[in-house]
């Protein structure tokens, strides 16, 4: 079971990440929809899902975003009465977007989930519910709900911070870490590398890799804050086969972060997803999710 991975600190954890559809497609469309998300991931092997709660981040980049951000079903909503509970389940919550009485009932309604506290994507935002007032409302209403937080290697390396904001996350009661999509692998061997050195307990830290296949999801990648590192984007494009070239790299760098955190003492985890709606890519984040699948087995006693 996930939960158990989870608090007994297990390194290898598996999970795929989904976007819920949008907020006014009709009920069967959004069924079908699950029904070939569940079939994709038949016998894949993963401990369970993430379903992301999105929310406005224009105030964090003043670039027109790349795709239209629309409203979706409730993450939680799209688990249970779309997904029908088919597998374990991280689900995310912008808390920003909601208010006191909102997250409250959340809690109350979902009580024994495990799930991700995300907050503003922006300094310039107004939270209706900030990131600490909803550690607080957890410890009253959620008792059993497990969280984990967001992790960012790129911000590690700007500010130099980012494990001691682990470390207090972890104060606050976070079991987990699932960082944003990496393509950096020197940044995320250096959060490692810090992280190791703090003393605070150690929990799971579960990278994120997502495929890229062309220079337009390359361009909402660096809009969300993902970090491509130039040599990177070269090895992709000048490549006969960019999306093939950037499963083949994604599960390089898996490979070598889930044996250099169990050397560091750290249990590291991987999330894959597809931030793109085109088959294609959609489709090769279920064979990177199979080649990490495959590396994980392999290494099982490392």
């Amino acid at each position: 079971m996930l939960k158990e991975k989870i608090k007994n600190n297990q390194a290898g954890i598996l999970l795929y990440g989904l976007t819920p559809p949008k907020f006014d497609i009709d009920k069967q469309t959004a069924l079908n929809l699950a029904q070939k998300q569940l079939l994709r991931l038949e016998n894949s092997g993963i401990d369970g899902l993430v379903i992301y709660d999105l929310q406005d981040e224009s105030n964090r980049n003043t670039t027109q975003r790349t795709f239209e951000l629309k409203s979706t079903i409730l993450p939680e909503i799209y688990w249970r009465e779309y997904l029908n509970l088919t597998y374990p389940a991280v689900i995310y919550k912008a808390v920003g977007k909601y208010t006191n009485t909102q997250f409250m009932q959340f809690l109350e309604q979902n009580n024994d989930i495990l799930s991700v506290f995300v907050g503003v994507a922006s300094k310039f935002d107004t939270p209706k519910l900030t990131l600490n007032e909803a550690y607080k409302l957890k410890k009253e209403y959620g008792k059993f709900v497990t969280i984990g937080g967001i992790c960012i290697p790129e911000r590690h390396i700007k500010k130099g911070d980012e494990d001691l904001r682990v470390a207090n996350k972890i104060v606050k009661g976070c079991e987990f870490f699932i960082t944003q999509a990496v393509y950096n692998l020197q940044n995320a061997k250096q959060f490692l590398d810090d992280y190791s050195n703090l003393n605070v307990k150690k929990v799971p830290i579960i990278f994120t890799f997502t495929p890229c296949g062309d220079r337009k999801t390359l361009e909402f990648m660096r809009w969300l804050g993902i970090e491509m590192p130039k040599y990177f984007e070269n090895r992709l494009f000048c490549s006969q086969n960019p999306l093939e070239s950037s499963v083949n790299l994604s599960l390089d760098m898996f490979e070598f972060l889930y044996k250099y955190g169990n050397a560091k003492g750290i249990s590291v985890g991987a999330n894959v997803e597809s931030i793109s709606t085109k088959k294609i890519e959609i489709e090769a984040s279920i064979r990177l999710l199979k080649g990490i699948k495959n590396i994980i087995d392999c290494n099982k006693y490392i």
